[in-house]
């Protein structure tokens, strides 16, 4: 036995008779095979069919999903050879990749680690080594068999191979290029590193796709570390709260955004929460199972028998527009089954998205035939009284749908850095929505700098970000993303923070308004718990949701260009008294804060729906 090819493998049943087959046609015939089994939903072994006949190919099956890291380790231990190879389920071998690589290790004794070149990506391109951008993949490595281990999920999820392994096999000998294309690492929807790396995978794409029902620990190439381990260690560890006397069972359908934990108020309430969750979120879309626990899921599949067994006494579908579709799925089948079940719809963000990707009749159905409606802003409601006929006689509420949670308010806040060196010191939590490079370099001549929180942004940016650093030198600061935990101690060291910055147009006429008239934007809540007065333009001939709100709460800052916004900000004493304003109203943009309130909005769409029916019994 020259080397072993360990093949992990979840859901790709389809990829793995080509990548068993490129391995039957390998020159060097002297292998062996150990598929792991992670866990998959699908068939692996009637993938494999008659390969499993060959005595060269074993399977082992892991209890369940335990990551990438795991199922290489386990791989590993079974293999027999002093020579280690990957040929994960959906890439390719091409006819001399083991001979080649046999052959450089021979040349180079001393060497750990064999790269060979390999074609990647949706336009095949040919790499001779190191793919420009990425670690060396799997499938064009072979290292000799070291008392190294991979990194297992419990440690850290991540996409960097680097990481995992390769880097500290390479404290045991060096690296050889046989610098000839004979592999290929596929490109497609499925890959785990798309499910990990931002903005369209993530934390939640990537949970979506494995079920992983522990927090992580994840850090992609392209994002920052998100360490749900020690965020919500409190929340997991203390026992469920004591059912109220009047408690309800609440079924939360789509997904929960940015500050997933504030269901936890409702909990903490008395009240029992189940979950049903997209199949397919972005990073920012939480969904179960949820890394703070006291949410029981119903199954992707067979949801609608789990769903009729819990009878939950009202159904909370939320939040944005990717979870329409579920969102709708949920509504027509129990209008269809002609159960008693309360349906409330919560919006956050979508009908102009609705519009763009197909799902306006959908959202349309969900305002019209929902018992209940609940809308971030009092400019969405009247928008939509104004756009869907039908909506505007029905019951409805009020309220941000991404609040924070109350519990990361402990802190204190921190010193000024403005009182340290004398300047002025602004913060964009999140993406540049809108200021210029120019806007920023004309804020820096006035002594005024920007921080920048989060690596996707940073990864996102790269052409905004060169361009606002070259026009204003040592005034744009970038820094890692931060934790719920830290907003307080981080953020009120700031004297002003930005919402979107955008002109609006619409003169006043609510069908006119675009979402960014209509949006209380995730930033706003994050920075009024954190007590930093909000910047935004002076809209002040249209409807505008959050300047409203800034203007009657004397929360912030609007500005018309950047000499009246750099003489606002240095004015000291407007700065104070803003910063106060917004510290002392700091708790009402919590979840906490209105939670009382859903629940009495749920308890009223439960009573109307039992006295419609009981109108009907009549």
């Amino acid at each position: 036995m020259l080397i072993s090819v360990v093949m992990p493998t979840y859901d790709q049943d389809s990829f793995i008779p080509s990548a068993v087959g490129s391995l039957f046609d390998q020159t060097v015939t002297a292998w062996e095979l150990i598929v792991v089994d992670d866990g998959s939903p699908g068939d692996t072994k009637a993938a494999l069919g008659s390969a499993l006949d060959d005595p060269r190919i074993r399977i082992h099956m892991m209890p369940r999903n335990l990551g990438l890291g795991a199922a290489l380790n386990a791989g590993m231990t079974l293999a027999r050879a002093d020579l280690i190879a990957y040929l994960p389920s959906d890439d390719l071998y091409f006819a001399t990749h083991l001979e080649d690589t046999l052959t450089a290790f021979e040349e180079s004794p001393d060497a750990i680690l064999c790269c060979s070149g390999v074609r990647h990506g949706d336009d095949l391109l040919d790499a001779t080594g190191r793919i420009p951008g990425e670690s060396l993949q799997l499938v064009q490595v072979v290292h000799r068999r070291t008392s190294e281990r991979w990194t297992e999920r419990p440690e850290l999820t991540t996409d960097d191979l680097e990481r995992m392994l390769w880097s500290r096999l390479l404290d045991h000998g060096s690296l050889v290029m046989t610098g000839r294309v004979t592999c290929q690492w596929t490109s497609h929807p499925g890959q785990r590193s798309k499910a990990l790396r931002e903005p369209r995978g993530g934390l939640n794409a990537y949970r979506a796709r494995y079920q992983v029902a522990e927090p992580l620990r994840l850090n992609s190439s392209v994002g920052s570390l998100h360490d749900e381990v020690k965020l919500y260690r409190s929340f997991r560890v203390r026992p469920p709260n004591p059912a109220a006397r009047d408690g309800l069972r609440i079924l939360l359908a789509g997904e929960l955004a940015y500050n997933p934990e504030r269901v936890l108020a409702l909990e903490e309430r008395g009240h029992t929460l189940f979950g049903l969750w997209i199949n397919s979120p972005y990073w920012w879309n939480t969904v179960g199972p949820l890394p703070f626990g006291h949410v029981a899921d119903l199954p992707r599949k067979g949801w609608f028998g789990a769903l009729r067994q819990v009878r939950p006494h009202v159904v909370y579908a939320l939040l944005n527009w990717q979870a329409i579709p579920l969102a709708h799925r949920v509504l027509t089948r129990i209008r269809e089954a002609r159960l008693q079940i309360p349906f409330v719809w919560h919006l956050k963000e979508g009908p102009f998205h609705a519009r763009t990707y197909g799902l306006w009749p959908q959202l349309v159905d969900l305002h019209t035939h929902s018992d209940g409606q609940i809308y971030s802003s009092q400019e969405l409601r009247d928008w939509f009284n104004a756009t869907v006929p039908g909506t505007g006689g029905g019951l409805s509420l009020v309220l941000d749908g991404d609040l924070p949670k109350a519990d990361w308010l402990k802190d204190e806040r921190s010193p000024l850095l403005s009182d340290r060196d004398g300047e002025v010191h602004t913060v964009i939590p999140g993406r540049p929505m809108g200021p210029s490079p120019a806007i920023i370099a004309g804020l820096a001549d006035r002594g005024i700098h920007v921080h920048i929180y989060g690596e996707k942004v940073q990864n996102q940016m790269h052409a905004w970000i060169a361009e606002a650093q070259r026009l204003a030198p040592g005034h744009l600061h970038l820094h890692s993303q931060i934790d719920q935990a830290e907003w307080v101690r981080e953020f009120s060291q700031y004297d002003a923070g930005w919402l979107h910055s955008f002109s609006s147009s619409n003169g006043g006429d609510i069908r006119a308004a675009t979402w960014d008239d209509l949006n209380y934007p995730a930033r706003l809540a994050t920075l009024a718990v954190t007590g930093v007065p909000f910047i935004q333009r002076n809209n002040k001939s249209s409807l505008v949701a959050s300047q409203k709100l800034a203007i009657e709460r004397n929360l912030g800052i609007l500005w018309d260009d950047v000499d009246d916004l750099a003489d606002q900000l240095h004015n000291r004493p407007l700065l104070a008294s803003l910063r106060e304003s917004v510290w002392r109203q700091r708790s009402s943009f919590t979840f906490d804060a209105h939670a009382d309130e859903l629940i009495a909005f749920f308890k009223q769409v439960i009573a109307a729906r039992r006295s419609d029916q009981a109108g009907l019994r009549v």
